[in-house]
């Protein structure tokens, strides 16, 4: 089940890709290269990222982020090249980090992957039925309305 629903992970990241490529941040996302998404990346993470996003962060690139550690960060354009290729639909990358990066830089809200696999877990469990017992005040409602 699992890799079905990393597959569906991967399919709703590149639907809001389709759609946000054509939105507010048109000039990163519209013709991706690895230094426009690492440069998205960059302003991204400047405006107060989620504790998750800033575990993707220093699991993909082997560094903490730190505003004051551009320079260091900009050596890492090569880590961008999967997420470049996926978003032009050249490559099915299996690096979850990668497929993480690619779900915060298009907003893909239900991120990072553990979380999307959770949802859909609850959603695909059956609710438990209720019980039948009814009230006796609808009964007794129900006789006469």
């Amino acid at each position: 089940m699992q890799n079905n629903t990393l597959q569906q992970y991967k399919n709703a990241i590149r639907k809001k890709y389709e759609k946000e490529k054509e939105g507010k941040y048109f000039d990163y996302l519209y013709k991706p290269s690895r230094g426009k998404l690492r440069d998205f990346c960059w302003l991204i993470f400047e405006n107060n990222p989620t504790k998750d996003d800033l575990n993707v962060f220093s699991n993909l690139l082997g560094l903490d982020f730190d505003h004051t550690k551009k320079n260091k960060f900009k050596e890492t354009k090569d880590k961008f090249r999967p997420i470049e290729t996926f978003f032009k639909g050249e490559t099915d990358p299996s690096n979850i980090d990668a497929i993480n990066m690619a779900a915060i830089l298009v907003g893909f809200e239900q991120r990072p992957f553990k979380k999307f696999y959770e949802n859909s877990k609850t959603k695909t469990e059956q609710p438990e039925k209720k019980s039948k017992k009814r009230s006796f005040f609808l009964d007794f409602k129900s006789l006469f309305f």
